[in-house]
């Protein structure tokens, strides 16, 4: 078997999907994407794309060595997300012609079924609190949710309890049985987490997600030494190598993006990484049905996994949902608040083809919304 074609597709809302072809008739599906920077990471693909012609697609690890160690510049969001999405690819081609799910091939399932968590948004506290009696009414056991708006390097007393009031409003509402997390996006600086994180600790929050930017990663050992809330962060480091200070730093949960971490193989690797920490595992994955279905197939079969965030409904979703691109989205119906297990060749999902042709002519040009402060300086979104 040969790989005959790689194509891209930018379908909205902000998404990029990949179509690999077979001599074979097989056809595999990635989702190689930087959110806003769709079109960059399609060029990406279609570079790497010269060495995958014509080449074995079974030959999935050799494919991810070369393609991420063998040009002399390496790493970075853009080619990692390109790697991840052929990754993600090749793994359903796999799948489909052993005729098994992904998780088989990764040593068998070691769940029944995956728990998920569901967004919530609001600007108020009343706001939030509603939401999140919406989505427990709708059978979820877990909701996140954005910590604040746009932050001062120190901020009011004023602002600094808002923060708290929102998660102490959700949990009046929906109880002690739920789980509720908390992300701030890197809004923080370390003083300022180091003052908000203690005012959390009361509502027991599930974990507060990118308390601080990323490239405060090694700093992350005073945020988690100064609170008994469980930290998480990862959605924005593309390695193992970029996880391991994190997990020095003592973080509970790692949150690689499989469109963005090198895709199923990497994640994987960074799963186990992460158990050899004692941390658990929670995929980031605010995209579309490829990328989720990819992160089930590695949760399925990942021992420390936590939870698996998911997008149906979340506020990036304009124009376009979850379900939009399959020919069968029963396959991602919740029950309980988890999705069963999924037995279904490959990814365990059947993109719908003609849909995604019609999305894609279509397109998209999503750009990341820029934040400034009230004296006009940038901050973070």
């Amino acid at each position: 078997m040969r790989i005959t074609s790689l194509k891209t597709y930018p379908v909205a809302p902000r998404w990029l999907f990949l179509r690999i072809d077979t001599d074979e008739g097989i056809t595999g599906w990635g989702e190689p994407v930087v959110e806003g920077r769709a079109a960059t990471v399609a060029a990406a693909v279609e570079e790497l794309s010269d060495y995958l012609m014509g080449a074995d697609p079974l030959r999935i690890e050799d494919h991810w060595q070369v393609l991420t160690r063998g040009g002399f510049y390496r790493g970075g969001p853009v080619l990692s997300s390109a790697v991840a999405g052929i990754d993600q690819a090749l793994w359903d081609i796999a799948g489909k012609t052993y005729g098994v799910p992904v998780h088989r091939l990764l040593g068998g399932p070691v769940r029944d079924r995956i728990r998920v968590y569901s967004w919530i948004g609001g600007d108020t506290p009343s706001d939030v609190a509603e939401a999140a009696l919406a989505q427990v009414e709708a059978g979820f056991t877990a909701v996140k949710m954005n910590a604040s708006g746009a932050l001062r390097l120190l901020d009011t007393p004023a602002e600094t309890k808002e923060i708290a009031a929102r998660l102490a409003a959700v949990r009046e509402a929906v109880g002690d049985g739920v789980d509720v997390a908390l992300d701030f996006h890197g809004r923080m600086t370390l003083p300022m987490a180091r003052r908000v994180l203690p005012l959390l600790e009361p509502y027991l929050p599930f974990f507060v997600e990118e308390p601080v930017v990323p490239e405060l990663t090694r700093e992350l050992a005073a945020v988690t030494a100064s609170t008994s809330i469980p930290i998480a962060t990862g959605e924005r480091l593309y390695s193992r190598w970029d996880f391991r200070p994190a997990l020095e730093a003592g973080i509970a949960v790692a949150q690689p993006d499989i469109s963005h971490a090198g895709g199923i193989s990497e994640t994987r690797r960074i799963a186990a990484l992460a158990e050899v920490h004692d941390v658990s595992l929670a995929p980031h994955c605010p995209l579309g049905p490829i990328a989720l279905a990819a992160s089930l197939q590695v949760g399925f079969a990942t021992p420390n996994l936590l939870i698996q965030e998911q997008s149906l409904g979340i506020h990036y979703n304009e124009h376009a949902d979850l379900l939009d691109y399959l020919v069968d989205p029963t396959v991602f119906a919740y029950a309980d608040g988890h999705v069963p297990l999924m037995d279904a060749p490959g990814l365990g999902i059947e993109v719908d083809a003609a849909e995604v042709e019609r999305a894609a002519a279509r397109g998209h040009r999503w750009r990341s919304p820029v934040w400034r402060r009230d004296d006009g300086s940038l901050t973070e979104w």
